[in-house]
């Protein structure tokens, strides 16, 4: 083992380190790792940044913008209100739900299915007083084996695909990973609907957790004509520096301020509603001239009555919140909303507001203005913006959003008649979507999660560390000698779980790209096919159900779910083997 194998060897244990324990953002740490690479001379400029213009990872942005566009005009989302409302039980709902929920997964990137749907099925579910938490988990697993079923269907196929095409090896054909995606997704479908459901949790759902605490959430105080503040600004008042609570409203006779500005006016007789940690309400009570209305009757609901409405966001990886305080990002100012409770794995954040570190996943209740769901719903700083009382509005133009869709079925087609490659049929669509002012340059700017594709393609460049220096060779070579006695099922077997382990402690698209050039290697060694490594890393990449930080899709339910940590090994640790053995034993029958 050479001096400079062992260095990035060491660099990338790093790297794990630092995803694991969240030190700094994703891609900030794996772009931080290929830095180093170039200005130690183990990488060229050429060789660390050809990530950047890999087939696979432009595919990736363009099919960003293309779910965005289809996104937009919520046909899909209309079409599924209406097939839900003609379930006669509530399996029957969730087959009419899953089913269509994971063949689009097929042909769009899963994460936008998983952001539109939610907020649809988990309301669906609260107003017939149904857990959401039977329906959540299984929308994030069935869009996660839906997408293994196609190349375009997940940004782990389409890695794949771009690096074996920079190796100049031959590529996956649109339907070639369906020998395993089918038979997968059927499984897993199958365990969801019987073992899976009676280990899914029965939780409330958040709105409706909400209402039972709602007392929690809002203190009143009315101001007297002793208090200092009086005639004065809130900000020279002294209210808007309080420690851990936020005033978030004014009631001034018949006319409410909200959210309040550091510039408004204090006058005798207003009501002050404030919000955070109740535990700190002493603080108000020893100011002189308030006095705390403690049988008032205002609740949540009340405050909606004031032109503002209650909203749920969960935090994005790309969020320019994350490693900030709610106090520090100055949110009431960046979104004009104020943020009324914090909730992490199913409990409220006992802190104070100000002092809360957001991290992804977070869901937030905001008390916002009528259009924040509209203005911040495509926003990267959010997986989800939704009312907790209305539905999304669903009044997007039909026609164009069929014709959206018509054309990305005419481009998929055209892939599978062979007339284009994925690449050049995804440019294509997009293009159509400018010309026909179905998307406009903005907005496509918008839909592409750019922090996503750094992150993708930093890991291109240290898996060329990886090839260059000889270290996937070894470790392959290492593999082999421990496995290779046992037979090329306990190979696979390996890989599956090795990959599997990556995508849980840092990011599908990122395991692929470390674990190719092992798998690659281990192939030539062996004279095998190279296929039969790749379709494994890709399925097992994908295939992230244990834990909730693996997956984005994960994720994004992982709050609106009302979710525990430990709801996800309960509920994925089954699927996972059950997914494992049945790509193994495929993989070798077909390959080997």
């Amino acid at each position: 083992m050479t001096i400079e194998m062992i260095f990035v060897l060491c660099m990338i244990l790093v790297m794990f380190g630092a995803l694991l324990f969240e030190m700094a953002r994703p891609y900030m740490i794996v772009f931080s790792v290929l830095i180093v690479f170039v200005l130690t001379g183990l990488l060229t400029p050429q060789e660390a940044f050809n990530g950047f213009s890999n087939q696979g990872m432009l595919t990736i942005a363009l099919l960003f913008v293309v779910a965005g566009t289809i996104q937009k005009y919520g046909v899909l989302e209309k079409l599924m209100v209406r097939w839900l409302d003609q379930s006669q039980s509530v399996k029957h709902a969730m087959f009419r739900f899953f089913f269509p929920a994971s063949l689009s997964s097929a042909f769009l990137n899963n994460t936008p299915i998983v952001v539109t749907f939610t907020p649809m099925i988990k309301n669906w579910c609260e107003e017939r007083g149904i857990a959401p938490s039977k329906f959540l988990i299984p929308l994030s697993y069935v869009t996660i084996l839906g997408g293994t079923i196609t190349l375009m269907g997940t940004s782990t196929n389409l890695v794949i695909h771009g690096m074996l095409l920079d190796r100049e090896l031959t590529g996956f054909s649109i339907f070639q990973l369906a020998v395993v995606g089918i038979p997968i997704m059927i499984i897993g479908f199958i365990y969801l609907f019987t073992i899976g459901n009676k280990l899914l949790p029965g939780h409330k759902g958040f709105s409706e957790r909400i209402k039972e605490e709602t007392r929690e959430y809002i203190a009143e105080m009315v101001v007297l004509s002793s208090f200092h503040g009086v005639n004065q600004t809130v900000a020279d008042a002294g209210l808007r520096e309080l420690k851990g609570l936020y005033l978030i409203e004014i009631i001034r006779g018949e006319d409410r301020l909200s959210p309040v500005k550091s510039q408004t006016i204090i006058e005798e007789g207003d009501r002050l509603i404030f919000t955070g940690l109740m535990s700190t309400i002493a603080e108000l009570q020893q100011i002189k001239g308030l006095e705390l209305q403690t049988g008032s009757n205002l609740d949540l609901e009340d405050l909606k009555d004031g032109g503002v409405q209650l909203v749920e966001a969960v935090v994005s990886h790309q969020s320019s919140l994350l490693s900030k305080t709610i106090k520090q990002s100055q949110f009431r100012s960046q979104f004009d909303a104020g943020v009324l409770a914090v909730h992490r794995n199913n409990e409220r954040i006992q802190s104070k507001i100000g002092d809360i570190i957001l991290k992804p996943g977070d869901v937030l209740l905001l008390l916002a203005g009528s259009d924040f769901v509209k203005r911040y719903s495509n926003s990267n700083n959010f997986y989800i913006v939704s009312s907790l009382e209305t539905p999304k509005d669903l009044n997007g133009n039909p026609r164009k959003g069929w014709l959206s869709i018509a054309v990305l079925l005419l481009m998929i087609m055209s892939v599978t008649l062979g007339f284009l490659t994925m690449f050049k049929a995804m440019l294509l669509t997009v293009f159509i979507y400018v010309i026909t002012k179905l998307v406009t340059p903005e907005e496509a700017k918008g839909y592409i999660q750019f922090n996503v594709l750094l992150l993708i393609a930093s890991a291109f460049g240290v898996g060329e560390a990886m090839t260059q220096t000889g270290l996937a060779s070894w470790l392959a070579n290492g593999l082999l000698v421990i496995g290779e006695p046992l037979g090329i099922l306990v190979l696979l077997a390996a890989v599956y779980i090795l990959t599997n382990i990556f995508t849980e402690l840092i990011t599908n698209s990122a395991a692929a790209v470390l674990m190719l050039p092992i798998g690659l290697e281990m192939a030539s060694t062996l004279g095998v096919d190279y296929m039969g490594f790749a379709v494994i890393i890709a399925i097992a990449a994908s295939a992230s159900f244990i834990t909730p930080i693996g997956y984005q899709t994960n994720l994004i339910v992982y709050g609106p779910g009302g979710y525990h940590f430990k709801d996800y090994i309960k509920v994925g640790t089954p699927l996972a083997l059950l997914v494992m053995i049945t790509t193994v034993t495929i993989v070798n029958f077909v390959w080997f």
